[in-house]
């Protein structure tokens, strides 16, 4: 049977054209919007109708819905609600930036998660679960948002040209609206198996109920098994599972799985039946992740975590280049032997991406950028003219942007910007690598055959950018950050969007396709 809503226009603005998702909250169509030209969005349709159009319940809905938009300004790691609105049959909507990616249930199904990768993800969660329960200023107003509905579901993993691996988190906000729309006074709603004690009963819930379906989902994340087990999926079996069950131990899902015991601890101690035994904050939390990645030791585990936001939370990881820190399997002597030596990071995806990574280079540690690209296209750019930029930031927050181009007359542009937070131990370590060295090498692996890298280029960098790079990383000691990191990267990005075509000017009028460096 088909849809009714394919093709249909939404507010004379969104036109359905496919269903993509559907749950116990609603349905999500993919939507073009016609006012933008057709721009993809995302269009939810709430499962909960509004019975009745009082003009109080209207603001809410609106209020709600601003509250939402706003997270998703504030913080990277939560989808942006874009609008809002009320169909003719009185069914509440709202549309949001449209992301192609996967569930983390979807991944949690399909393979086990490596702790490093585990670590990332938690972390990035964390960090959009700390944004809202900040408070977004609303007419003056802080409001605290709960989730209340935290499942690997409403999770969406996506691949970021920039960043690699982001996670983003879905429907902040929605489920205290619903509760809204009713005139129970003891009124559930959320997922049976994820929700809290406090949750169950219905009774008033803060940030520590969020804590305690974080502690379930990263339970499974780990083990791909819930920590607790009811003996059908009724209200009643779950009511007694979250209140009087004690939860399972890693140890009892996989018993040779290794994992620090500081993380199973922080996960029992997230699923604690009291909210006064759990972590209180979201930053507690982000405190014992900090500690782990920078106990790993494994330089590499920590280098391949994505840089996508970090947190006043954090602890600044001092990473020392010294030679035990580095992966022993690196030592480099000419292009050919990184061809031969350089393997594809495990905890990478297979996409188009960048990142830095060290490399040793003839018993010494040279930055390296690492990129992966469909074959086609690193075979266009072979012979190139590459150029490089680094656009620093001090405030709101410290942060570089480290912009590579190889340009080819033939085929254009090929752009590789990457932020540096220059309030971190890694980003500082890698803008001081690159300030003493004056070069960096470009690792360039195919999508078709990712191992090990197809191509491999070097980079100048000027004199006088190297001396900026080491004076930025002395200073940014002593900056102070007063804001997201986030904030300073959508300050860079504007920037970079604007020296984009003079960057072009000047590359066209160079008379060859050769490797010939060009450094701002």
């Amino acid at each position: 049977m088909s849809d009714p809503n394919i093709g249909r226009l939404l507010g004379k603005r969104y036109q359905l054209q496919e269903l993509i998702g559907t749950g116990a909250m609603g349905r999500v169509y993919r939507a073009k919007d016609i006012l933008l030209g057709g721009v993809p969005v995302a269009v939810k349709f709430l499962s909960m109708s509004i019975q009745n159009q009082k003009m109080r319940l209207q603001e809410r809905f609106e209020r709600e819905a601003k509250t939402c938009a706003l997270l998703g300004q504030k913080s990277i790691q939560i989808v942006r609600v874009m609008d809002y609105g009320v169909d003719e049959h009185n069914i509440p909507y709202y549309v949001m930036e449209y992301l192609a990616g996967k569930s983390l249930s979807h991944v949690i199904r399909k393979q086990s998660m490596s702790l490093p990768r585990f670590l990332s993800m938690a972390r990035q969660i964390c960090l959009g679960l700390q944004c809202a329960h900040d408070g977004i200023p609303v007419d003056g107003t802080i409001y605290p948002i709960i989730h209340r509905d935290i499942k690997p579901s409403n999770m969406l993993v996506i691949i970021d040209p920039t960043f690699g691996e982001l996670v983003k988190i879905l429907d902040f906000g929605i489920a205290k609206l619903l509760q809204s729309n009713t005139h129970q006074t003891n009124y559930y709603l959320g997922t049976l198996a994820y929700s809290s004690p406090e949750q169950m009963e219905g009774k008033e819930l803060d940030n520590r109920s969020d804590i305690y379906s974080l502690g379930v989902m990263m339970f499974e994340m780990l083990t791909g098994k819930l920590p607790l087990v009811a003996p059908n999926h009724s209200f009643g079996a779950w009511y007694k599972v979250h209140y009087f069950q004690e939860p399972r131990s890693l140890a009892d899902i996989e018993a040779d799985m290794k994992i620090p015991q500081i993380v199973e601890d922080l996960i029992m101690g997230c699923l604690a039946k009291k909210a006064s035994d759990r972590p209180q904050s979201i930053s507690e939390i982000l405190q014992t992740i900090a500690l782990v990645e920078s106990s790993t030791d494994s330089y590499q585990k920590i280098t391949n975590t994505p840089i996508a936001e970090n947190s006043s939370a954090d602890k600044p990881t001092v990473l020392a280049l010294q030679e035990e820190k580095m992966p022993s399997s690196l030592s480099i002597t000419s292009s050919e032997d990184i061809i031969k030596q350089a393997l594809w990071p495990k905890s990478k995806p297979i996409a188009d991406i960048v990142f830095p990574q060290p490399i040793r280079v003839r018993d010494e540690f040279s930055p390296a950028l690492w990129t992966m690209l469909p074959q086609l296209e690193i075979q266009k750019r072979s012979v190139c003219t590459r150029y490089n930029q680094f656009l620093f930031i001090t405030a709101p927050h410290p942060m570089l942007m480290w912009i590579t181009v190889i340009y080819n007359r033939r085929f254009g542009a090929k752009w590789l910007p990457y932020y540096l937070d220059l309030k971190t131990g890694f980003g500082q370590e890698i803008t001081r690598l690159l300030g003493q060295t004056g070069y960096y090498h470009l690792l360039f692996f195919a999508r078709e055959q990712p191992s090990h890298p197809c191509h491999v280029l070097s980079s100048t960098i000027a004199s006088t950018q190297c001396r900026r790079l080491q004076e930025w990383v002395e200073m940014s000691h002593n900056l102070p950050s007063s804001a997201q990191p986030q904030i300073s990267k959508n300050y860079l990005k504007n920037e970079y969007e604007k020296i984009k075509p003079q960057i072009l000017v000047k590359l066209a009028a160079i008379n060859t396709d050769s490797a010939f460096d060009l450094s701002a």
